[in-house]
């Protein structure tokens, strides 16, 4: 790394920590500290303010980027060429007469518009503008889940929504994905969300996660289900993929 001078000022620091944290999706304390010829208790009051204005998230040892949790109108005006690529390459794992689950998202939004026609497809989602991506297409038959309308989210959520999931046994889960990491796995943000998500992966065959490179450097704050859980991993092409290597994972590139 190049040397930064120590006259560096906390704000700027701040701010070449951030760009940091979008570059390599993580920093690690010590190296900072190094770098910007400082404590690392400067670092890590540095990495603990950046955290509470919700720009990282603490872990030990230095910091990881936090996820992107804006409302789903404004995740669907974000990347669309890309997640429509991501979309194109996960509903290659769709077999004809599947049961499916489709979780809400912006990225899930393209893969309902991707799904083949006359396939005999059963799609269950907790998201009306999934329903509506597949509303009068011929081949599907669509269960829409009941429950609380989480507009954020852009689908239900609640003891309704979870109690139907677990009664149904699907054979391809398409989660909605907050961040991923090799080591834990599926992590979200909204805790019923996150149950919503469990009873969804718990009742499917396999577990199809789809993400843009960036989602694999991020991090949300619980824990959805463990790296084992995860069949398919669908993304792009980035050096985060490299600590997928030996988890057994069938890894599609879009």
């Amino acid at each position: 790394m190049n040397r930064v001078a120590d006259t560096t000022l906390p704000r700027e620091r701040a701010q070449l920590i951030v760009e940091r944290l979008q570059r390599d999706g993580r920093v690690v304390a010590a190296e900072l500290a190094a770098e910007f010829r400082v404590s690392e208790d400067s670092i890590r009051r540095d990495l603990r303010e950046l955290a509470a204005a919700g720009q990282c998230k603490r872990v030990y040892g230095g910091a990881l980027l936090a996820a992107n949790f804006a409302p789903l109108r404004q995740r669907d005006a974000q990347h669309i060429a890309r997640k429509q690529a991501l979309a194109r390459a996960a509903v290659s794992l769709v077999s004809p007469g599947q049961i499916l689950f489709i979780d809400a998202g912006s990225t899930n939004t393209q893969i309902a518009l991707a799904l083949p026609e006359r396939q005999d497809l059963t799609v269950i989602t907790n998201a009306p503008d999934v329903a509506n991506a597949l509303l009068g297409r011929p081949g599907f038959d669509v269960l829409l889940l009941g429950g609380r309308l989480h507009h954020h989210i852009g689908g239900t959520i609640g003891a309704q929504a979870v109690a139907q999931a677990r009664g149904i046994r699907a054979d391809v889960c398409f989660p909605g994905v907050c961040a991923l990491d090799a080591r834990n796995g599926l992590w979200t943000f909204d805790d019923e969300e996150n149950l919503l998500k469990q009873a969804m992966i718990g009742a499917s065959g396999e577990m199809v996660a789809v993400a843009t490179a960036e989602k694999l450097q991020a991090a949300a704050t619980h824990l959805t289900a463990g790296i084992d859980a995860v069949t398919h991993l669908v993304t792009e092409a980035s050096a985060a993929l490299d600590r997928f290597s030996g988890t057994g994972i069938n890894i599609l590139l879009a």
